[in-house]
C-alpha cells in the first residue's frame, strides 16, 4: 500500500477492500448474484449476503454448492437478461472454468471478481496471479486493480464494458494485500453510477424470453465454430477502444485520481514516471504501488502499469517502449515449460523485431513478499538471465 495516505476527507471511507468491493456491487445494483464461499474472496460475498439479509438489498442471493453452480447461475441468470454478478479465487476459479468459455462462448455479460490467490499443490491461500493466468484464454476481459480505488472504479467499469459489448468480464484484485487490507477509498453513489450505468434493459431478442423466442449454444460443426471464435477474437481486439472511452466517461463523473509521477492514465494502462526514463519496469496488481515508490528514488526507471491484461494492450506498449534501453517484466505468474511467464511472452510478442532488451523477474509467487529493496536490486542488477526468479 502507498506509505503517503492523505487525511480520511469527508467523501472518504477507511474500508477493508473487499467491503469496499461489496459496497460498490451493491450501488451498480445488479438483479443475481451467486456465491460460493473461498478464501480469500469471502468477505466480499458474506457482505453482500449481509446487505440482503438486512434489507438495503433488492438482488436475489443464491447460494451455490460449489463454485461451478455459482458460475452456472450467473450464466443462466444473464441468459434470462439479467445484471448478474459473482466472485471466487484460486481452485473456485478453475472449477469455474468449463462455465466461463460458456459465458464468453454465450456473449452473457456477467461480472465476477477474482480475489487472487495461489494455485495448489502444494495448498497456499496466499497471492499470486496464477489463477487467473490459467483462464486468460477463455475468452473474458480481464482488468487488474492496483489498489483500493481502483478496484471500486473498475468494478462500475467492468459493468459497463461488458454490457456494451455483450462480453464478460473479471476484475482481479490481489488477495489479502487488497482484500483484507484496510485504506481510504471513496464509494461512488448510486445517482453517479447510474449517469454512467443506466439500469439494464437488454433488447428483446438478445436473451432468452418466450415473447420473443431465441436459441442460444446451438451445436456448431466445423465449418462455423472457427467464425465463431474468430468473432471473439475480433471483438476482444475492438474492445480497447470501448475500454478507452468507458474510462473517460467515468472520469468525468467521478473523479478518479492517479499517480502524481503519471505521464499516460487510460483504461489499459498508465504510464508512470520520468517520459525520458531509459529503463521500464512492467507490472501489474498491487505491487505497483510499491513500485512507484521506489520510482521517487529510481529517476531513470519509469512504470508501466497493466490495467487492462485481456486484450492486451500491445500496440500502445510498443509505442512507450520505442528507445528503451531496458525493460524489466515483473510478474506473479509462471508458464512452466515456456521461455518466459504470461506477462513476459505477451510484452515480447509486442515488440517483435524491436532491439529492446527483456528481462522477466518471477515475484511474490505464493505471497512472497516484494519490498522497495528487492525492486531497487531488480533495477541494478545486471544478469544475463532472461528468466529470474526471486
Amino acid at each position: 500500500m502507498r506509505k503517503d495516505i492523505k487525511k480520511i476527507k469527508n467523501n472518504e471511507e477507511l474500508l477493508e477492500g473487499s467491503i469496499a468491493i461489496a459496497k460498490t456491487v451493491l450501488n451498480i445494483e445488479p438483479e443475481v448474484i451467486s456465491a460460493y464461499p473461498i478464501t480469500p474472496q469471502t468477505h466480499i460475498v458474506e457482505e453482500l449476503a449481509k446487505f440482503k439479509a438486512d434489507g438495503k438489498a433488492k438482488y436475489k442471493y443464491l447460494l451455490a454448492e460449489s463454485e461451478f453452480a455459482a458460475a452456472s447461475i450467473v450464466l443462466g441468470a444473464s441468459a434470462a437478461g439479467s445484471r448478474a454478478y459473482s466472485a471466487t479465487s484460486s481452485q473456485g476459479l478453475l472449477l469455474m472454468a468449463e462455465v466461463l468459455f460458456n459465458i464468453s462462448g454465450l456473449r452473457l455479460p456477467v461480472v465476477l471478481t477474482i480475489a487472487n490467490r495461489a494455485i495448489g499443490a502444494p495448498i497456499n491461500i496466499w497471492n499470486d496471479h496464477s489463477d487467473a493466468m490459467a483462464i486468460r484464454d477463455a475468452g473474458w476481459i480481464m482488468l487488474f486493480a492496483s489498489d483500493h480505488q481502483e478496484a471500486v472504479n473498475q468494478h462500475v467499469l467492468a459493468f459497463k464494458i461488458a454490457e456494451s459489448l455483450r462480453l464478460p468480464v473479471m476484475v482481479n484484485v490481489d488477495g489479502f494485500i487488497i482484500t483484507h487490507s484496510y485504506d481510504s477509498v471513496i464509494i461512488p453513489k448510486k445517482t453517479d453510477i447510474k449517469k454512467f450505468l443506466p439500469k439494464y434493459n437488454p433488447a428483446l431478442g438478445t436473451y432468452l424470453n418466450p415473447k420473443k423466442p431465441i436459441t442460444i449454444g446451438a451445436f456448431f460443426t466445423p465449418d462455423k465454430y472457427w467464425i465463431e471464435r474468430k468473432t471473439i477474437q475480433r471483438d476482444l481486439s475492438y474492445a480497447k477502444k470501448t475500454i478507452n472511452s468507458a474510462y473517460n466517461n467515468w472520469k468525468k463523473i467521478f473523479k478518479t485520481s492517479s499517480s502524481p509521477l503519471s505521464k499516460l492514465n487510460n483504461g489499459l494502462l498508465e504510464y508512470i514516471g520520468s517520459k525520458n526514463a531509459k529503463k521500464i519496469i512492467i507490472a501489474m496488481g498491487s505491487m505497483c504501488s510499491t513500485i512507484e515508490e521506489v520510482l521517487k528514488s529510481q529517476k531513470n526507471t519509469a512504470l508501466i502499469k497493466i490495467k487492462t491484461y485481456r486484450p492486451f494492450p500491445f500496440e500502445e506498449i510498443k509505442e512507450i517502449l520505442k528507445n528503451k534501453e531496458q525493460v524489466f517484466i515483473l510478474e506473479k505468474s509462471i508458464a512452466p515449460g515456456s521461455q518466459g511467464g504470461p506477462l513476459f511472452l505477451d510484452i515480447a510478442s509486442s515488440i517483435q523485431n524491436e532491439k529492446i532488451k527483456l528481462t522477466n523477474y518471477i515475484v511474490g509467487l505464493g505471497g512472497k513478499d516484494i519490498s522497495e529493496k528487492m525492486i531497487i536490486e531488480i533495477i541494478n542488477k545486471k544478469t544475463n538471465k532472461t528468466i529470474n526468479f526471486l
